[in-house]
């Protein structure tokens, strides 16, 4: 693997010896390792098989969220086809931190944009992630969230006749759950706990962002799907924005893009909590 770390330092412009790589864990996509030279440290991320354009979207969206007021993200060195060279991200939680992961995700959004979606597709995990341009909020829900990764799951024969059939009363009732509003704002796109870290001071930095202009519920949403936010962090964001009375109710509809993701990545072990969501909603 040296070489190949050798590769990444070189192709970021940087020209230091090595003199340790330690592999990290966590993730699930790209081999992580933490390079020590004779100068300072680096977080190298490697994938061999990487789609075109995996690393780019990663630094941008990293770009995208430092744009955003009092948010911390991890400084990049470069990237290329395989790879990506950044700023390593070590430190301790301190008695702050949860508050301070709050307030940033609040500011995060309170960043407004003109439209849903994107200037260009990017990724969440691996998978494509379409971010046309749309006005309307359920029209982008609809057509650039749900349906392309419903039609995923179905050409990978992960959506029988009866998940298939909910599926679709769903995209064709969204307005009866979800406001048509046109106030987009930046989101991470990929929010659970484990993509975000605590720095020297114990800062939250944020990681691993698959980044858009969307409704902050959505996001919001996520967070609670896996846990590991407590409620420290809900009333911290609730100082700076506030949550919908509503929001419970369509909060299971927003997690179902999320889910869909993950039946598309993992397999039918995601099926159930799939299908849970679809015969909340679907008549």
């Amino acid at each position: 693997m040296k070489t190949s770390i050798h590769r990444a330092l070189t192709g970021a412009g940087i020209n230091e010896k090595i003199e340790s790589i330690q592999p990290v864990s966590g993730g699930s996509i790209s081999a992580a390792y933490l390079v020590h030279t004779n100068s300072q440290s680096y977080f190298v991320k490697w994938h061999e098989e990487a789609p075109t354009d995996f690393f780019r979207q990663e630094a941008l969206g990293l770009r995208f969220l430092e744009e955003a007021k009092d948010l911390f993200v991890p400084s990049i060195y470069g990237w290329g086809k395989k790879y990506i060279v950044m700023e390593p991200v070590i430190g301790t939680a301190s008695i702050q931190t949860e508050e301070e992961l709050g307030r940033a995700i609040a500011s995060l959004h309170c960043s407004s944009g003109s439209f849903f979606g994107l200037e260009e597709d990017n990724f969440i995990g691996e998978l494509p992630q379409v971010n046309d341009y749309e006005e309307s909020w359920v029209a982008f829900l609809r057509d650039k969230r749900l349906q392309p990764q419903i039609e995923l799951a179905r050409s990978l024969g992960r959506m029988p006749k009866e998940r298939n059939r909910k599926a679709h009363y769903i995209l064709d009732h969204l307005n009866d759950w979800v406001p048509d509003h046109k106030h987009p704002v930046k989101l991470h796109g990929d929010l659970w706990g484990g993509n975000w870290l605590p720095g020297e001071n114990g800062q939250p930095y944020f990681i691993d962002p698959a980044v858009w202009y969307g409704d902050h519920e959505f996001e919001l949403a996520f967070t609670y799907l896996f846990g590991g936010f407590s409620k420290k962090v809900y009333d911290a964001y609730q100082e700076m924005k506030t949550i919908d009375v509503l929001f419970d109710e369509r909060k299971a509809l927003y997690q179902l893009y999320y889910l869909l993701v993950h039946l598309n990545i993992f397999g039918e072990s995601y099926g159930r909590q799939v299908d849970r969501i679809l015969t909340k909603y679907a008549k």
